[in-house]
């Protein structure tokens, strides 16, 4: 969905020290097709005796009820650690701490292609219409973090050019 080119997140990953999964997704991919990928992949999770997942869900109920239910009788345990905290609270400790983003995709219909591209500073913030979340929660934009307190290296970045398909707008970074 975000668009970012596999090789930027295998950097992600070597500079956290995290070992990468990959789950291939086709596109386009029925949800009856999506849980059995999926599914497939929790019992890969289940041989590597792996006991929890964390997911990033901050307040949409829903989605979380979703993961929860799929997960029950795995013995994965899923935690969202972020669950509940002010959107607008995070996204300044984001920019507070360190962490460094761009905008790689976004829905047009929701925020404006301006900001495709764009870094996940506080200007970013303060420039955001009053009716975007401030973690696109509710799908307006995804971001690619490039740098990180717990990275060993910021990933090197170089920005392409934007496009939309699908209906959304796609910066690409090599």
């Amino acid at each position: 969905m975000h668009g970012v080119r596999l090789c930027l997140l295998q950097a992600q990953a070597d500079s956290i020290g995290l070992p990468l999964h990959i789950i291939e997704i086709p596109y386009p991919c029925s949800n009856k097709q999506y849980e059995r990928i999926m599914g497939d992949f929790v019992v890969r999770l289940q041989r590597d005796k792996i006991d929890a997942i964390a997911f990033g869900d901050l307040y949409l109920q829903d989605i979380r009820d979703y993961r929860i239910a799929q997960m029950d009788g795995t013995g994965i345990e899923p935690i969202f650690p972020c669950w509940g905290i002010d959107t607008k609270t995070l996204a300044q400790i984001i920019v507070k701490i360190g962490i460094k983003a761009k905008i790689a995709c976004l829905d047009p219909k929701q925020l404006d292609i301006k900001f495709a591209g764009r870094d996940y500073q506080p200007d970013l913030l303060a420039d955001l219409p009053s009716h975007i979340d401030f973690c696109g929660e509710n799908g307006e934009f995804h971001t690619l973090v490039y740098d990180s307190p717990d990275f060993s290296k910021p990933v090197a970045l170089k920005q392409g050019e934007t496009v939309e398909r699908d209906g959304f707008v796609f910066t690409d970074f090599q």
